[in-house]
């Protein structure tokens, strides 16, 4: 597709600009990704909720134009005309859907300079759950991912401009608790594509698009509320998530591996290393849960 001038940003009502420079002086205007500077244009997918939309926000207040994709079309809206940005009710799962979002994007600012792929859903299942769980799974957690790196990501890395792709993971993807097979297959091809795609970036001659896995702790969203209480106290807001992505991006992280309130990086770090540990020294899969392992995972917990 050929590439138009940027269009002057001047149709997209701005918030009051101190409220820009205060989401700057959070990371430090200096320190930001390039990709992340006043006029550039975001997309963001998964943006009606959670952490899409923490995402969505930071970026209009960072002057970013701001192109919000979800299918709740009507909260969608609302929320996109608060902070001025475009709503464009999207199915990642449908590529024609995702290529429409491209063409709506570029159709109104000009370029994409920055893809945060996160759209997700959650459901439980085993290896023996129904055909249909599965494929609503992979089709959105892991073909929303695919159908947005191939839709937008080959245009930003072949433009000579800088950019930036985020992906959103899980920690359920490198750890494997049981009980949730399909979303952690999905959470796992969504890390070995981002890091592939890293890799593939890197390759390109003049290439300034970077990508990052961004694996949040546990953060309270609509897809992990439970019942009608706030939240709760060991769980992150979005807006942490977020603060906490911006400026790990800013410091060259690959990985944005998240704590939360109740899980520190430490932890996560030995129930990973342990998880590795089942192939290098050939344990029971998921020994963590199994029962003759137990108390060795634990004491490995407290070394």
């Amino acid at each position: 597709m050929a590439r138009g001038r940027r269009p002057r940003d001047h149709d997209r009502p701005r918030g009051p600009g101190v409220h820009r420079q205060a989401a700057r002086d959070r990371v430090g205007m200096s320190e930001l990704h390039p990709a992340l500077t006043p006029g550039k244009t975001a997309v963001v997918t998964g943006a009606a909720d959670g952490i899409g939309l923490a995402a969505a926000k930071a970026f209009a207040d960072l002057g970013l134009n701001v192109v919000m994709a979800d299918v709740t079309g009507r909260k969608l809206k609302a929320e996109a005309e608060a902070i001025g940005a475009l709503a464009v009710p999207t199915d990642v799962a449908d590529r024609a859907a995702v290529e429409a979002l491209r063409d709506a994007a570029i159709e109104r600012f000009g370029a994409v300079d920055v893809l945060m792929n996160n759209a997700g859903v959650g459901g439980g299942g085993d290896a023996f759950s129904g055909d249909d769980a599965w494929k609503r799974i992979l089709d959105v957690n892991l073909w929303g991912v695919i159908n947005g790196v191939q839709v937008f990501g080959e245009e930003m890395a072949e433009s000579g401009r800088p950019g930036l792709i985020i992906n959103t993971g899980s920690k359920q993807g490198i750890t494997q608790p049981p009980g949730d097979t399909a979303y952690n297959v999905s959470k796992s091809a969504v890390k070995a594509l981002t890091e592939g795609l890293a890799h593939t970036l890197r390759e390109i001659v003049d290439c300034q698009v970077t990508a990052h896995l961004l694996i949040p702790g546990y953060t309270f969203t609509g897809m992990t509320k439970r019942g009608p209480g706030g939240k709760p106290d060991a769980a992150w807001t979005p807006e942490q998530v977020v603060h906490f992505m911006l400026a790990r991006i800013a410091a060259g992280d690959f990985y944005i591996l998240c704590p939360d309130n109740d899980v520190p990086r430490a932890l996560d770090e030995k129930r990973m290393a342990w998880t590795m540990g089942d192939v290098i020294e050939n344990r029971p899969a998921l020994s963590r849960w199994h029962d003759d392992w137990k108390d060795a995972f634990a004491a490995f917990i407290r070394s």
